[in-house]
């Protein structure tokens, strides 16, 4: 049988996109060939450059179809990538939604031309992938056609992320595996530790990554008095992160959006108790009290006060652990769900080929 190429336009090194490329070379033996911009979106500067490269970039995709002559092409984010995948004049051509509704930020002066640019790819996309149910909500207020979106997460590899957990019980051991950027609320989380620690709560806390607010935020610890509590461990390799999570009690996050969060699932999956935002990406999953702990935005007395909560009431929490990881088994397992993305992928190839 002839192997088939998918070109993918979108950010290869995040962890998102490299899940959904490995998951289809592995159960569709998919050759994967990948374009992105290579300006960064960092400063105001670089955005214009990045604008100005984006006017350029269909060009040189029509260069790799040239070359590469893939029967697919697929795209993260509907008002760029995914924009120039409609126009790339392949078929078929699948798009996912990456945010709640990607366009974002809501007060931004290019909305309006987002929104023009997401129209068209979706007017034009063979296959769109809400990768969960809050994503389907906007492209139907959208005006999507629903027959063509596939709501489905990716998944996580539940090997790498075991059933298991190394915590001391008697402790808050508490982990935030998001980007440092303003829109994680961070600050937050800080501000609610400190709330915690003048009550005398002995605790760690552990926050994952990089961003721009590093720096901020290792003050803030340190005006909290909060530092020697705090690990800040910067960017790590991923084979790491199930070992900081199993060893993790709570899972915390407080974004103000929130499309669909694979660091939730996993923190799910590795028996972490899950306390996050009150917003539609985490109500898909999470059950205030029930599976874990929905707060208001940013409100770090709420957060203190839940976090509290949730530890003293054990039993709850045990049972919640139970129920997450039956729900990530049976929703959320990789190797069903990219299997059934794979195939759907070829299903599309067959059909287009046989027109």
């Amino acid at each position: 049988m002839k192997k088939r190429k998918i070109l993918f336009l979108g950010e290869s090194d995040r962890a998102d996109a490299i899940t959904w490329m490995n998951g289809l070379k592995e159960f569709g033996d998919f050759e994967i060939i990948s374009w992105e911009l290579k300006t960064p979106n960092n400063t105001i500067f670089n955005r214009l450059a990045r604008i100005l490269e984006f006017k350029f970039a269909l060009f040189k995709i029509k260069k790799i179809i040239k070359l590469h002559q893939p029967d697919m092409v697929i795209a993260e984010r509907t008002t760029s990538y995914g924009f120039l995948a409609a126009l790339s004049g392949v078929k078929p051509v699948a798009i996912a939604q990456q945010g709640r509704t990607d366009l974002w930020p809501e007060n931004s002066p290019l909305l309006p031309f987002k929104k023009l640019l997401q129209n068209y790819a979706f007017k034009k996309a063979t296959l769109i992938h809400a990768w969960g149910p809050v994503m389907a909500i906007s492209m139907a207020k959208a005006n999507v056609d629903m027959d063509q979106v596939l709501v489905l997460p990716k998944g996580i590899d539940l090997v790498k992320f075991e059933n298991r957990n190394s915590t001391n019980p008697s402790q808050i051991s508490a982990i935030v595996t998001r980007s440092l950027m303003p829109e994680y609320r961070h600050d937050i989380i800080l501000k609610a530790f400190a709330i915690l620690n003048n009550k005398g709560i002995d605790f760690t806390l552990t926050i994952v990554g990089e961003g721009t607010q590093r720096a901020v935020l290792i003050d803030l610890a340190k005006k909290l008095n909060i530092e020697n509590k705090v690990l800040f461990t910067g960017r790590i390799p991923n084979i790491e992160l199930p070992k900081l999570l199993q060893a993790s009690n709570f899972y915390i996050s407080m974004p103000i959006t929130e499309g669909v969060s694979a660091s939730l699932f996993e923190a799910m999956a590795s028996n972490c108790y899950p306390i996050v935002t009150d917003i539609p990406g985490n109500q898909s999953w999470i059950r205030h009290r029930e599976n874990g702990q929905l707060i208001a935005l940013d409100d770090p007395k709420m957060l203190a006060e839940e976090l509290l909560w949730s530890f003293e009431n054990k039993a709850q929490r045990e049972q919640a652990l139970l129920i997450n990881r039956k729900f990530i088994e049976n929703n959320v397992d990789y190797k069903i769900n990219m299997k059934i993305i794979a195939n759907k992928y070829h299903e599309l190839i067959n059909t287009n080929t046989s027109d």
